[in-house]
């Protein structure tokens, strides 16, 4: 498209529509509103139930045009919170380990989505180590940022897990969108939770929740 013909179609088009327009145009970048939402897996094992019932949340997130990313905690290093508090003096964590690179993508993102399995009741090592670390981030930098979580089980411990990973959206003052049901699934075998109808019916209209309050927020 001629640049100059691509200018004036950003310049007159309403706010409302900008985000059409300029998807279409491929860069939506244009108008200041490039929005974005990243899901980081909480499993150590890659493949699993959790990476698949998120990419079906993202995937929904994509279809509303926003742009998406997937963070897998397998195989990262990141050391929990030890209580040392250094940090109140440094305003910094003392551990230099995997964790600042991805919350440096969680800071620039409008859209944050943490999913779990239930490991023995509870959210993974992996996931708790993880939030564990946010403690050293002064400022509450997630605040007012649009987010949810997202926990597969086989059987039990769910509603515990689900409630667990809230805190952690609740005491960084995000915004929560709900969905039609809690966003559980079921599943222990790799492949299983695509099977749990309702539970990825859930997990599709959290993101399109997720992906319109984004939007609303933004515009």
């Amino acid at each position: 498209m001629d640049t100059k013909v691509r200018k004036e179609l950003v310049l007159y088009a309403p706010v409302v529509n900008c985000i059409r327009l300029l998807t279409w145009l491929g860069n939506e970048s244009e108008c200041g509103l490039s929005m974005k939402v990243v899901g980081v897996v909480g499993s150590p094992r890659r493949g699993g139930n959790t990476e698949s019932i998120i990419r079906i949340a993202l995937d929904e997130v994509k279809k509303q045009g926003l742009k998406t990313e997937l963070i897998m905690l397998a195989g990262k290093n990141i050391a929990p919170c030890d209580s040392c508090r250094s940090c109140l003096k440094t305003g910094k964590c003392k551990f230099e380990d995997d964790f600042q690179p991805i919350y440096a993508k969680l800071k620039k993102a409008d859209g944050i989505i943490l999913a779990s399995p239930v490991y023995y009741g509870a959210a993974t090592p992996q996931m708790t180590s993880f939030i564990s670390r946010f403690y050293s981030m002064r400022g509450k930098p997630l605040k007012h940022k649009v987010g949810g979580p997202i926990v597969v089980a086989r059987r039990a411990g769910k509603n515990f897990t689900f409630a667990q990973l809230m805190f952690f959206f609740m005491i960084h003052e995000m915004i929560v969108p709900g969905s039609t049901y809690w966003n559980v699934a079921f599943g222990r075998n790799k492949g299983e939770v695509e099977k749990d109808k309702e539970g990825v019916a859930t997990v599709r209209n959290f993101a399109i929740n997720v992906a319109w309050l984004v939007k609303k927020l933004k515009t």
